[in-house]
């Protein structure tokens, strides 16, 4: 999987275990509906720090904390 599914996975599992909506995690970190929903649907070619920054932020969590997942071990994705 790429970085953009791996993110898109990890957003889903999150908003799962806090229990929230996609509307309220896009409102927390003060991203766009566009850009989420882009992030979820796999159209993103890319997400860059900022936004994963900012991502993390709306789960009240640090960058550190959103990426320490398998979903983002080296063998896990594709880097091509």
């Amino acid at each position: 999987m790429n970085i953009s599914q791996a993110v898109a996975l990890r957003i889903k599992e999150l908003l799962a275990m806090q229990d929230i909506s996609q509307y309220k995690l896009e409102h927390k970190a003060c991203l766009s509906h566009d850009t989420i929903k882009s992030i979820m649907k796999g159209k993103a070619k890319g997400v860059n720090l900022k936004t994963l920054i900012a991502i993390a932020d709306g789960f009240d969590m640090t960058i550190s904390e959103f990426l320490n997942s398998e979903l983002f071990l080296y063998d896990n994705l594709n880097m091509d």
